[in-house]
């Protein structure tokens, strides 16, 4: 039975390309993106219907709420897919740490403002994450915005950890009221990632022998893919986080359910919603 698919981030990379595979496969994807030219070419491409939103700007992000919740009365599939890695730290015209507010606060915001859709179409919410989370995450919750240690890769890291994090109390939540949950990991991926960053993972991104090492989009979108054709308890479990099709451990932080609550707590507290 066909799908209707929301995709965020999917105006290039995994996102595009899970965008066009799930098309394939007869679904209705709607796609979201920074870039206007970039999200209209790839909807173009696919014969889907898309829409614009920077997720450095949560008025964006509650317009586009508005826009999916108005248009598409049922969404079988949210995918939190948009984010990055951003350079030295800066604040979003909202106050927030960018990465942090791109990567966590946003899809958090997004998923919060479409709860009612979701619930009434016993939906899946799938988080991409990263083993970013168990390499780099160490989340202070009294300081979500990073600012006693700023770097590139620990905001990276606490934002891909807060991903699990959201995906495990979404689960603890609303499983109950059909809503399921997940987070993956879709491998090392050959896109542009982290190159307006001083990190030195730029370099590794950056260079031609990352063919050797990377994965192309394609490929990085399978999890994706098959996590939004297949069903909770039968093709995957809510609540964890996915590594090639199957639940790996990560950052012990993860498996913290007070860290997830209180989490949940002051980010629906930062973007004025109800906790």
């Amino acid at each position: 039975m066909a799908k209707t698919i929301v995709i965020t981030g999917a105006s290039d990379g995994i996102g595009a390309s899970a965008a066009k595979q799930l098309s394939d496969k007869g679904d209705e994807v709607i796609v979201v993106g920074r870039s206007a030219e970039k999200t209209k070419a790839v909807a173009g491409s696919i014969g889907a219907q898309f829409h614009v939103a920077d997720f450095a700007d949560l008025s964006e992000v509650r317009g586009l709420a508005s826009t999916l919740k108005a248009a598409h009365p049922r969404i079988d599939v949210l995918a939190n897919n948009a984010g990055g890695m951003f350079g030295q730290p800066a604040r979003t015209v909202d106050g927030f740490e960018k990465t942090f507010q791109v990567n966590h606060l946003a899809p958090f915001l997004l998923t919060n403002l479409l709860l009612d859709t979701l619930i009434s179409s016993r939906a899946a919410v799938v988080n991409t994450s990263s083993i970013g989370a168990r390499l780099f995450g160490d989340i202070d919750i009294d300081d979500l915005n990073n600012e006693k240690n700023p770097s590139p890769h620990k905001s990276y890291g606490d934002s891909k950890l807060e991903n699990i994090l959201f995906t495990r109390e979404l689960d603890r939540r609303f499983s109950d009221r059909g809503l399921t949950s997940v987070a993956f990991h879709p491998g090392n991926v050959a896109t542009n990632f982290a190159s307006d960053t001083t990190s030195p993972m730029r370099f590794v991104y950056a260079t031609p022998l990352r063919r050797l090492a990377m994965i192309g989009p394609d490929k990085g979108a399978r999890t994706l893919v098959w996590l939004a054709q297949g069903t909770a308890g039968e093709d995957w479990q809510s609540g964890e986080f996915y590594i090639k099709h199957k639940v790996r451990k990560t950052n012990k932080q993860a498996y913290d359910a007070d860290l997830a609550r209180r989490l949940w707590e002051v980010s629906a507290e930062m973007v004025g919603v109800p906790a």
